[in-house]
């Protein structure tokens, strides 16, 4: 495809784009079943008489008569054709987009995760002049940053699962929730009181999560299986510097400006510009939403109403209300009775916590004791970004090697070949605190914690990625939802940590290694949470086969590997 079809593809398989087909009867930004030349495959033209032959099929088969109590089988579905796609090349499936589109929607769902982890912190650096404006203690002026990392826990429950229903997808959700956001930075930015702006940023919380488990989702529709843990990678990437960059970026406005309020200004400059984009120049990557705007097409052009997708069938027996509390319910279902799933909610809770608990040390550290400025304290956040980025060349380096390598040579593969490589980077996590810790003495040089930053960067995105991937290859048709489970739980547990980290570390400091004994407590946890891990790789196929969702990963990989091999990224 040519630079200028894939620019016009973009357009016409944009939300604005399919809007300005609709309004025109599809004479402008057409499809291909809107070409003259199209030719309509045979199995969706049935005649009349095979429309009486399918309705007489779904009255009555079986023995005895519709009022005995004998076993009876009915076949409601003989009657409906279920769209597919056309071909395993099939140009309008994500898995074959052209990898230029592929990375282009990659690096804007990238984009979106840091850009919800920046909006979680960006204002702290201008918290001292918050409180005296607003005359408040650290800790009241910290609840928005609290209430809106939970708010971004809440949000994948309601916006994941819809989007893995048919009429709905990805993209609208990314642009409704985005214009809500941005509308709500307004009276973020006037707030008068620390009440106001601590309900807004809750709510603005809420509406800018859709990146954080759905993201994932975009991931695992565009890259077949060999890659989707590479490609979930960079998802992971965005999602982790954004929590490293949120106090740069905060920094240097607050620098800039000398106005905490220009923190709020920028996300609404920020979140319009992405509100456009994804009106405009993303396209919908939910298999089954596309295929159901296909099937709508192909209903248009032939008259036959029973041309559907396999949502349809799946939940003609449900009613709107019943189809909506199945989605609802799905990723709390998940989330509490999967075993597998559960456990690691937990585990990936407790290590957000300590993550969220930790990054208090450095404004304590590098600000209070050592007395650098408020960029410059910034800026040690970059030490997590320097090692975020090696763990992901690691993590990359494994992964092909594990299993995108064996399973294009049609080998087996389970989710626990991702587990070995997030022990090792549970090990590193402690290792990574403890350097920082006992490095950080309020008399020897700096640098050497910032070395301690780098590791905890390195082995987080580690362990984040693996057992995401985990998550993913266990739960492949609702990753959405459990992810969704995933984003709640490790949110509204890791979002309650902020409020106390400094007196945390204050009052276990001494005058000589003043973050070294809560560096200490929080490297013991780690050294604890190795066994996690561990755990899963012994007893995780014992887990996985009590799952109901599930399905069993290899299953799943069984079904696709043979096609998915055969493709080119």
């Amino acid at each position: 495809m040519s630079s200028t079809g894939m620019i016009k593809f973009i357009l016409r398989a944009g939300f604005l784009g399919k809007l300005i087909n609709k309004a025109s009867s599809g004479k402008f930004l057409i499809h291909k079943e809107d070409e003259k030349d199209y030719v309509i495959p045979e199995k969706y033209l049935l005649n009349q008489d095979e429309y009486e032959s399918n309705d007489k099929e779904e009255e009555f088969i079986g023995t005895g008569s519709p009022n005995s109590t004998s076993t009876t089988t009915y076949d409601l579905d003989s009657k409906y054709i279920i769209v597919t796609w056309d071909g395993e090349d099939d140009p309008e499936n994500p898995n074959n987009w052209p990898l230029p589109i592929r990375i282009y929607v990659s690096f804007i769902t990238g984009v979106m995760s840091t850009f919800t982890y920046i909006a979680s912190a960006n204002y702290t650096p201008g918290m001292k002049q918050l409180q005296e404006e607003f005359k408040i203690d650290q800790t009241k002026a910290t609840l928005p940053l609290s209430l809106f990392v939970i708010g971004y826990g809440i949000g994948p429950m309601i916006f994941s699962p819809l989007s893995e229903h048919k009429s709905i997808g990805r993209v609208k959700i990314f642009i409704v929730t985005l214009f809500i956001f941005a509308i709500l930075q307004i009276p973020t930015a006037l707030a008068k009181n620390i009440t106001s702006l601590t309900i807004l940023r809750f709510i603005s919380g809420i509406f800018s999560s859709p990146s954080l488990a759905m993201g994932g989702g975009v991931f695992v529709d565009m890259y077949s299986l060999p890659y989707m843990p590479v490609g979930i990678a960079l998802w992971g990437i965005g999602a982790y510097l954004g929590v490293s960059l949120g106090p740069v970026v905060g920094a240097a406005l607050q620098v800039g400006t000398n106005d905490w309020r220009w923190s709020f200004w920028f996300l609404l400059i920020v979140s319009a510009a992405l509100f456009v984009i994804y009106l405009t120049f993303i396209p919908e990557t939910y298999h089954p939403m596309i295929l159901n705007e296909k099937a709508e097409r192909l209903r248009r052009l032939t008259g036959n109403p029973n041309i559907v997708v396999q949502q349809d069938i799946d939940s003609k027996n449900q009613t709107v209300s019943e189809s909506i509390r199945e989605i609802l319910w799905r990723p709390i279902e998940i989330g509490i009775f999967e075993p597998v799933i559960l456990l690691i909610n937990i585990y990936i809770s407790i290590l957000y916590a300590i993550m969220y608990l930790w990054f208090e040390a450095f404004p304590y550290y590098y600000g209070e004791i050592r007395g650098f400025g408020t960029m410059t304290t910034g800026l040690t956040y970059l030490s997590i970004v320097t090692g975020t980025l090696i763990g992901v060349g690691i993590y990359i380096f494994v992964t092909f090697r594990q299993y995108t390598n064996p399973m294009l040579r049609d080998e087996p593969i389970y989710p626990e070949v991702f587990i070995p490589i997030s022990i090792f980077g549970s090990i590193l996590l402690p290792v990574g605190i403890f350097i920082f810790g006992w490095s950080a003495t309020s008399t020897n040089h700096w640098f050497g914690s910032l070395i301690g930053g780098a590791l905890y960067g390195a082995s987080g995105l580690i362990m984040f990625q693996t057992l995401l991937n985990y998550i993913g290859m266990s739960f492949f048709r609702f990753v959405a939802s459990a992810f969704a489970s995933n984003a709640f739980m490790r949110s509204v547990v890791g979002g309650c940590f902020p409020l106390f980290g400094r007196a945390f570390f204050k009052n276990l400091s001494t005058k000589k290694f003043p973050v070294a004994w809560g560096s200490t407590i929080l490297g013991v946890l780690t050294l604890l949470l190795i066994s996690v891990p561990v755990l899963f790789y012994i007893n995780g196929p014992k887990l996985r086969a009590t799952s109901k969702y599930s399905g069993t990963g290899e299953k799943i990989v069984d079904e696709e590997l043979e096609s998915n091999s055969e493709r080119n990224l």
